[in-house]
């Protein structure tokens, strides 16, 4: 604890011109007898650092000194740096910017920052899947910097159907979903969220943002997730499964399985999204054993049909 506050006193140093024992003890919750034992506890390891007595008095860093240190600790620093290495999907300009942190690292950090970077790979396909590379959409800088500098584009953009269309909008925030990014605007229409490999074109107009004083960027991106699952999966089918069968569920539809309460006779009552009854039924014929569908009669019907061809194939 003593050395993170030492380091503290320091960082307040180096952002303030000068500080007093009692600022040092406010902004630490420490006692001003504390905060000046800790003051001259780094003038006594060596930091150049003074105090002026009288009014207006108070502790300086000799000539506005400064030091490397970066106020990161070795496990955050390790955190950043396994997650930047070589082989990890870190973007370029992220794993640039890591490699200039390295040398404002204490030297007992560096070694340990340099091995992170090397001992970990990610990768982010399921097994099975494809191993094309997703590169980031051809706007996605101008974008950003647009979000960062709050200043509205004029956008063009192709929709799913392939017409264009051009509008101004108001960037708000982009989110990465997968290999897909998007950007969260404000328009004159509301809340438009647009997928960024379909934009075509991106020209700033120098106007400033209008950016909704309760948005964030999270809860927002939520609410659209969550709407977009609800129109990828309209159906809702009801079904019962037995206790051993539910992990099976979970692992194979992940967010569209809403599970209930016990039955009586101990099956579990759940409730499965889907895009419709045809492609639902195929999907839950292997799940025979452990799940019952008990409605729409649509998905009974379909699975009955998958049952008898089934059996007319290889009965």
């Amino acid at each position: 604890m003593r050395t993170d506050r030492l380091v503290a006193v320091l960082l307040l140093l180096q952002r303030r011109e000068q500080v007093t024992a009692a600022e040092v003890a406010r902004e630490l919750e420490i006692s001003e007898r504390t905060a000046r034992r800790d003051l001259d506890a780094l003038a006594m390891a060596g930091v150049p650092v003074y105090s002026t007595q009288g009014r207006g008095g108070g502790w300086r860093l000799v000539g506005g000194a400064r030091t490397d240190l970066s106020g990161l600790t070795a496990s955050e620093v390790r955190a950043l740096f396994l997650v930047a290495g070589p082989a990890s999907a870190a973007t370029p300009a992220v794993k640039a910017a890591l490699r200039k942190l390295v040398h404002a690292l204490p030297e007992p950090f560096r070694v340990q920052a340099e091995a992170a970077a090397s001992s970990l790979v990610m990768d982010p396909r399921h097994w099975g899947s494809s191993r094309i590379e997703h590169r980031p959409p051809r706007f996605l800088d101008e974008l950003q910097d647009a979000v960062i500098h709050g200043v509205q584009v004029r956008l063009g953009y192709v929709d799913s159907k392939g017409a264009e269309t051009e509008r101004t909008v108001h960037p708000l925030g982009i989110v990465a979903k997968g290999p897909t990014w998007y950007l969260v605007t404000d328009t004159d229409a509301g809340r438009r969220t647009f997928r960024i490999d379909r934009v075509s074109s991106v020209e700033p107009t120098g106007d400033p943002v209008r950016r909704p004083e309760d948005f964030d960027l999270a809860e927002s991106w939520r609410e659209t997730a969550d709407e977009i699952d609800r129109r990828r999966t309209p159906l809702e089918i009801q079904a019962v499964c037995a206790p051993h069968g539910i992990d099976l569920l979970r692992r194979a539809l992940g967010d569209r399985l809403d599970v209930g309460g016990s039955m009586p006779d101990g099956r579990v009552g759940v409730v499965i999204r889907g895009h419709d009854e045809h492609m639902l039924a195929g999907e839950l014929a292997w799940m025979v054993e452990w799940l019952e569908v008990t409605g729409p009669p649509g998905v009974r019907d379909h699975l009955a049909s998958i049952g008898n061809a089934l059996v007319e194939r290889y009965g």
